[in-house]
């Protein structure tokens, strides 16, 4: 697609911004008529004629204000932002070859974070302590090591996500359901202004515009399509994160869960997914196997075999992952003899992956993993 300037970009804009025109309807059009002001001077009939458009579609292109695009550009200036449209060289070419591609996108911030391997981190609103423990330490191992952090900008795990990328000094990209200038949720004021001054914010939707039902969902498809791979921390039943890993397998793309108590709603929906397939995150190797180009990625896998604890340690820690326990149980969930159970759990104890709290419970000390 050509890279369109002046008043054929702001004719874009204007077409792009149609309700229920898309990209593939954008497409034929700039086919059928070579330029934006070409199809939005084209006479109804003409407009009829095109595959996939009918009488609704050439309406509304016909009642448009031909000069919305350019009022939207004034207001992207305005708030410091940047139009990306497919044929920039600044649009991400993984967000122009998922299904139903963003006609344009809004960026504020650092642009060149597009360019950056990058893992989506997702999660509930209402999380636990666990689940934020995990969050966090994940988007630190990631955002130190480069790889840039991509998230929803809602309360919970959203927001620990770009948080935590953020306080390590790393990438963090922000996926809005909303236009740019607007802070939603009005809790995440103070996250927004770090992710403008030091990551990357992207929209869909024009600056100023409200969120609203439908906006979320479609936002989903973006996280999923802005990264290598998605990581779902804890998600309930009906979560919407689940709706972002539906978009991310759809998109062609891997999927890690964190296990959670199996008593715990929040987690329900995560362990469903271990259950159906999806690939636990157990270790900070789980996650960067999948970017071998990151720096010391050796060191970060340690000594045992593919990268992981030995079996009985291994053991151990998965068993945890549901909880604290006893030793006697975690000597059962070892599978070994009392001696080599308590001389792994003894290492893991020296490590730092677990610990030894009153009522005589051990539990997993997420950030030993992650570190």
């Amino acid at each position: 697609m050509p890279e369109w300037l002046g008043e054929e970009r702001d004719g874009y804009l204007t077409l792009a911004l149609i309700p229920g025109i898309g990209a593939a309807r954008l497409r034929s059009l700039l086919a059928e008529f070579d330029t934006p002001n070409g199809a939005l001077l084209a006479p109804f009939e003409r407009i009829c004629a095109v595959p996939g458009f009918g009488a609704a579609a050439a309406t509304a292109i016909g009642r448009v204000d031909r000069r919305s695009g350019g009022r939207v550009m004034g207001q992207l200036e305005t708030l410091g932002g940047h139009l990306l449209l497919p044929g920039d060289r600044r649009f991400p070419e993984r967000l122009a070859e998922i299904p139903d591609p963003p006609t344009c996108l809004f960026g504020l911030g650092n642009l060149e974070l597009l360019e950056r391997p990058a893992v989506a981190i997702v999660g509930s609103r209402d999380h636990s302590s666990y689940g934020g423990e995990v969050c966090r330490a994940v988007a630190r191992a990631a955002a130190e090591r480069g790889i840039a952090v991509v998230s929803g900008m809602a309360r919970g795990l959203d927001a620990v996500a770009h948080a935590g990328a953020l306080d390590a000094g790393g990438p963090s990209m922000g996926v809005l359901g909303n236009g740019l200038g607007v802070v939603y949720p009005a809790a995440n004021r103070l996250l927004y202004g770090r992710m403008r001054e030091a990551g990357l914010l992207l929209s869909e939707f024009p600056p100023g515009e409200r969120p609203h039902a439908g906006s979320f969902p479609r936002r989903n498809r973006l996280i999923s399509g802005l990264a290598r791979i998605v990581v779902v921390i804890e998600a309930a039943v009906a979560s919407g994160a689940l709706q972002t890993v539906a978009c991310a397998l759809e998109q062609g793309r891997d999927v890690l869960a964190v296990p959670g108590p199996i008593t715990s709603p929040v987690s329900a929906g995560t362990n469903r997914l271990i259950r159906d397939g999806a690939a636990p995150l157990l270790e900070l190797a789980d996650l960067l196997g999948y970017f071998p180009e990151v720096p010391n990625l050796e060191g970060a896998r340690g000594t045992a075999e593919a990268g992981g604890l030995p079996p009985v340690a291994g053991r151990i820690v998965n068993a945890l992952w549901t909880g604290p326990r006893r030793v006697e149980e975690l000597v059962d969930a070892s599978g070994a003899p009392v001696g080599a159970a308590l001389d792994a759990l003894s290492s893991l104890e020296l490590s730092g992956r677990v610990r030894l709290e009153r009522g005589g419970l051990y539990r997993l000390v997420t950030p030993a993993l992650f570190g």
